[in-house]
């Protein structure tokens, strides 16, 4: 239910700000945010610099070389590499990064779906699973 009611955070902030805000990648992160709260990959800092990281590389990407079979390939193994050596490691970043090639986004991808969304989830994490599941969110900030 949790996941659903931040799915639905989501759409509701997309109404009120008139940004699309809603990427597939955002049901995975949930996933780890509700199921596996404790996980590393599931950490505030896994959470905002794997989406942000991400998003960067498709907009460069993008950018740079445009949308083609190599730059859609390339978008997932350049954040998963970025992630890996930032320590912010999450998986749902790869598809954020797929995402934004394959739709030719520009800069404002970065900060909306990605990093409004991302608030909301994180918002909705520290709420849900500290007073709701009575759980420890985040276990550790950075």
């Amino acid at each position: 239910m949790s996941s659903t009611v931040s799915i639905w955070s989501i759409l509701i902030v997309t109404n009120l700000s008139g940004h699309t805000l809603l990427i597939g990648s955002f049901g995975a992160t949930a996933v780890l945010l509700f199921a596996v709260p404790d996980a590393p990959l599931s950490q505030p800092r896994n959470l905002i610099g794997g989406h942000i990281l991400s998003a960067c590389i498709a907009v460069i990407l993008v950018y740079t070389i445009g949308t083609n079979f190599f730059t859609i390939g390339l978008s997932v193994g350049l954040s998963i590499l970025v992630m890996y050596l930032t320590h912010t490691l999450h998986p749902p970043g790869g598809a954020t990064a797929l995402i934004g090639v394959i739709g030719g986004v520009g800069v404002d991808f970065i900060f909306f779906p990605v990093m409004l969304g991302v608030i909301v989830l994180l918002c909705n994490a520290l709420i849900v699973n500290n007073l709701v599941h009575h759980r420890k969110y985040p276990v550790a900030w950075f």
